[in-house]
């Protein structure tokens, strides 16, 4: 039988259709497959609340667009000498057991220290083996406290804006976090100040209930710098004693507070030594970040459930920073009623930059809030809202474009407020942003021509 030419193209036709779909059924089938194979190994659910994170989005933008940077909270010129010479001592002293493991719960000599400091501070004497962790940092003690006391389905009351990690770190552990916002009771104020954003006392009470495990309570407050006063701490002790709540006090600011104000320790409060934990920071004590070296106290058997999640996770902390930050300590303690303290004279060497950031900021139209503790000061931005276009930044929220903005075009850094905000509350924290006023006097006269420059151009 022949064949026409035409029907032999047909059917070249049909077996050439047939067999892209039966290749597109195989291509789409394994792509499915291989899909299959990979969602095994994507990230643990219990994770997602912290897949974002904002401090690595904005150094990436830094990096590109290599403005002043104000956002990030750490100085840009060198603390005392006497502090980086210790870890110097340390280093190159010969005894080699300052090279290897120490006491994982915290070097001995640090301990010590800090026994010995916060021992005075708190009018009780602290078990220094029992009653204080070292830790990598504040941020790991605030995980060690949360992991080691939430179980699934525990309520945490966390007040807004609160420093991030805290969400994420209580959803991880299987914690329902129940959010409440500092409000300011003096909206027309013609200088805001930090004092003003207090708690609504019946709201906080409405929180507390038989699911309530811990809240955590920042003073001296980031990024608001606000100081909580002896009746808002009695507050909410109050409210965690007769619901029977444990408290963590993130104290990391403790020594950066202005004048006439005082920190208040949460655990030196009545009948609160038993259900607080203080968290500290040399990063912030130092200012030095990087050393990253941070510690939990409070009474024994609280301590205990940290170290239980410190040594499966850490272990211990590096020899040689403990060491030498014992011996910071030990030099401060020494001089700590003194006009030599750095812890003294640490605020009274940024109260300047924070009022000559204020004056700025006021003189540009922006509106800031005044701190009285911290090294950052929130401001709102809005006077600039109707005089740039925003329209080519993607994000959802306002601030967040308007400081992608700021970075891009005017080269100036700064953090945007509602980050500091659960998901219901962050359109209240939109026309705000964060600023950090440690800096070099040379910084700060830079932000100062930058913005001037700016909104003279925009006049």
């Amino acid at each position: 039988m022949i064949i026409s030419h035409t029907r032999i193209q047909y059917i070249n036709k049909f077996v050439q259709q047939c067999s892209n779909f039966v290749f597109k059924k195989y291509l789409s089938s394994s792509i499915c497959h291989n899909q299959s194979k990979m969602d095994k190994f994507k990230l643990a659910s219990r994770y997602k609340s912290g897949e974002y994170n904002v401090w690595i989005e904005y150094n990436e933008l830094a990096a590109i667009t290599k403005p002043l940077n104000l956002g990030q909270g750490f100085p840009d010129y060198e603390p005392p000498s006497r502090f980086s010479n210790y870890l110097a001592e340390v280093a190159s002293e010969k005894n080699v057991y300052f090279h290897q493991y120490t006491r994982g719960l915290g070097h001995v000599r640090l301990v010590n220290a800090l026994s010995k400091l916060y021992s005075k501070l708190n009018n009780r004497k602290i078990d220094p083996m029992n009653e204080i962790l070292v830790t990598v940092g504040a941020y790991e003690a605030l995980f060690c406290t949360i992991q080691s006391n939430i179980e699934f389905g525990d309520e945490a009351i966390v007040i807004e804006p609160f420093f991030d990690c805290y969400e994420p770190m209580i959803r991880i552990a299987g914690g329902i976090p129940r959010f409440i916002p500092l409000r300011n009771t003096n909206p027309n104020a013609p200088v805001s100040q930090s004092s003003d954003w207090k708690l609504d006392p019946e709201e906080l009470a409405s929180l507390f209930n038989a699911k309530t495990k811990l809240i955590i309570v920042n003073t001296p407050h980031n990024p608001l710098g606000k100081v909580f006063d002896y009746d808002e701490l009695m507050m909410i002790a109050d409210l965690a004693k007769k619901h029977n709540v444990l408290v963590i006090s993130d104290e990391v600011y403790e020594w950066l507070v202005y004048e006439p104000i005082k920190h208040i320790r949460m655990a030196t409060l009545p009948d609160m030594w038993e259900r607080t934990i203080t968290i500290g920071s040399a990063g912030k004590t130092f200012s030095m970040t990087g050393w990253k070296l941070g510690w939990a106290y409070g009474p024994a058997n609280l301590i205990k459930n940290l170290c239980v999640v410190h040594q499966t996770a850490i272990y211990t902390c590096a020899t040689t920073v403990q060491e030498a930050v014992a011996r910071c300590f030990e030099y401060e303690i020494s001089i700590l009623d003194t006009p030599e303290s750095y812890f003294q004279n640490l605020s009274k060497e940024l109260r300047p930059k924070m009022n000559f950031v204020s004056k700025i900021l006021s003189e540009n139209s922006f509106k800031p809030i005044i701190p009285d503790g911290g090294y950052f000061i929130v401001s709102n931005w809005t006077a600039f809202e109707n005089k740039i276009d925003l329209s080519l930044e993607t994000d959802q929220y306002k601030d967040l474009k308007f400081t992608k903005w700021l970075s891009k075009n005017v080269k100036l850094q700064s953090i945007p407020f509602s980050i500091f905000f659960s998901e219901n509350n962050k359109t209240m924290a939109t026309d705000f942003m964060r600023l950090c006023f440690f800096k070099k006097d040379e910084t700060l006269n830079k932000a100062e021509q930058i913005l001037t420059t700016w909104t003279r151009k925009l006049s």
